[in-house]
């Protein structure tokens, strides 16, 4: 018999970045981003991890990748590789010199160009991906089979968007992907951000200040 999916939230790094653990239905956990801290937490409550799914590699989404991957030797998903370019670890340090360095990584299974990611075969779910670019280059959103859901990162925030002041940042990219991918979403769709509390479809389509049609 199926157990009811759970999503838990966690909080962590000097970006207080979030990261959210999914477990499916079969037993399944996902983890969606590794902001700094969440592998002792989850070592801490005695979760598992079968998989990382990467909403994209900003240094604050990544910093405990290499650890998930030493403690539950789980695969990692990811729009594209690591680089310093879409970590912006060398932009970072340069204003802010006490920032930790992003231990090296790999991403095992690269996801640019397609648009889910299955992992039913391993009792997960399958997990619709978006392509929201603007932020970073790389950003990908993704929403799990009939679960009204979208781990955003940091494309769609409450009442705000990703930062677009970062190199390859393009607020008009970011906006129009917004729009045109995203607020076609049931208003009821639980949007779980990189950043801040959750919010809804509906209720960012009426209120977001960046989103308004003037």
């Amino acid at each position: 018999m199926k157990s009811e999916i759970k999503i838990r939230g966690y909080t962590g790094g000097m970006f207080q970045t979030n990261g959210y653990h999914f477990q499916s239905g079969d037993g399944f956990s996902l983890l969606i981003d590794a902001p700094e801290g969440i592998a002792d937490w989850l070592s801490g409550e005695g979760e598992s991890v079968d998989a990382l799914f990467l909403t994209h590699l900003h240094h604050d989404h990544v910093l405990d990748v290499a650890a998930l991957k030493e403690q539950f030797d789980c695969p990692v998903y990811a729009h594209s590789s690591p680089t310093p370019d879409l970590t912006l670890e060398a932009l970072l340090r340069a204003n802010m010199p006490f920032i930790p360095d992003v231990p090296e990584f790999e991403v095992d299974h690269l996801l640019a160009g397609e648009s889910a990611l299955d992992l039913s075969k391993d009792g997960g779910p399958i997990l619709k991906l978006i392509h929201v670019p603007g932020h970073s280059p790389d950003s990908l959103c993704a929403q799990p089979d009939d679960v009204p859901v979208l781990f955003g990162g940091d494309v769609l925030f409450q009442n705000g968007i990703g930062r677009t002041d970062f190199p390859h940042g393009d607020e008009k990219l970011l906006l129009s992907g917004i729009r045109e991918k995203l607020f076609c979403l049931p208003d009821e769709t639980e949007v779980l951000p990189g950043h801040g509390p959750p919010t809804r479809i509906g209720f960012e389509k009426s209120t977001n200040p960046f989103l308004q049609v003037i």
